[in-house]
């Protein structure tokens, strides 16, 4: 049986939530590869394992995640029985619903019927009683907005979820959002969207200092931009990539243009001067000025995880280096 480390808590940094009483910590772990049907789950154990000794107490799901679909709320499960559940109130656990889950027209989008459905099928496949954030994972122009933010509130009176966000939402849609579960007391206290160095639509938008503004919490999905900024394509695309072999569903090499490959190797440069590998200035760069609250990070070995938390070493930039940085991402 495992026994998680005495000393986990002495290893993070842990951010409050907006201005909600909860705190997540400044990296967290997101299970959207590595936990399907097609791996391994004595390797998702040691990285499960590895996270949580290392201070990450949040995961993060959600229904269709895999593959197959819900494969990887059911190998959650299958290791929170078999070895986590002792640990269930030190863990934040969160899933999503509004992507396509099962065929149909209730299984996508934002119906109330759809996000409850998913919800109590999550809880089953998890073995859990509630979910600590219940997402829903993006916009629906089909469904009115009171319907889904309704059914959110709902999912937070009955129980099944302790706080309720939203993900992929743009700043308008979140603010009609923000102001509907206002009204109604429901305990929105986060938003899930994509951020990177290369990819500041939440800047542009105007969404990151809305949501620090209003006291809601910010956690970013791919922070290495699926991966340009781990630094494997600094001399072109491996062969043995999943770009390379043409596997990759969200990378193509047609985004691997060599204006964005050469801002990696300035980039790159900076980070080696401050000490760091360039995944690690990347999600250092994402917490930098504490509007976000937390940093989701992918694993597909226990050594990723900890290379990763070297970043909370040195989340700090000088107004020259941020100089510098804003100069190259400017490029173009």
């Amino acid at each position: 049986m495992y026994r998680a480390d005495e000393a986990r808590y002495e290893k993070m940094i842990y951010n409050r939530c907006g201005k909600s009483g909860l705190k997540l910590p400044a990296l967290s772990l997101g299970m959207w590869h590595n936990f399907g049907s097609v791996n391994n789950v004595e390797d998702m154990k040691k990285i499960l394992f590895t996270a949580f000794d290392n201070g990450i107490t949040h995961f993060d799901l959600a229904n269709n995640y895999g593959p197959v679909y819900g494969s990887a709320e059911m190998n959650m499960g299958r290791i929170l029985k078999s070895d986590l559940m002792p640990y269930r109130n030190e863990m934040i656990i969160s899933t999503k619903a509004g992507y396509d889950m099962w065929k149909g027209p209730y299984g996508n989008g934002g119906s109330r019927k759809y996000l409850m459905a998913s919800l109590d099928e999550s809880l089953k496949r998890m073995g859990l009683d509630y979910v600590d954030i219940f997402y829903h994972h993006r916009p629906d122009p089909e469904t009115p907005l009171e319907e889904t933010m309704q059914a959110l509130d709902q999912i937070v009176r009955s129980g099944k979820a302790l706080y309720v966000g939203i993900s992929n939402y743009k700043k308008e849609q979140t603010r009609a959002a923000y102001e509907i579960l206002k009204e109604q007391k429901t305990p929105f206290v986060i938003h899930q969207p994509r951020y990177s160095m290369l990819d500041r639509w939440i800047e542009e938008d105007g969404l990151k200092d809305y949501l620090y503004e209003n006291g809601i919490g910010c956690i970013a999905f791919s922070p290495l931009a699926q991966g340009i900024l781990t630094g494997k394509y600094l001399n072109g695309i491996p062969k043995d990539s999943r770009v390379g072999s043409g596997k990759s569903p969200y990378l193509h090499a047609k985004d691997l243009t060599e204006e964005k490959l050469e801002k990696v190797r300035q980039l790159n440069q900076i980070a080696s001067e401050r000490g760091q590998s360039l995944t690690q200035m990347a999600l250092s760069w994402v917490l930098r000025d504490g509007k976000v609250t937390s940093v989701l990070i992918g694993a597909s070995r226990p050594d990723q995880i900890l290379e990763n938390l070297k970043a909370l070493d040195h989340t700090g930039f000088s107004e020259e280096e941020n100089a510098r940085i804003e100069e190259i991402l400017s490029m173009y």
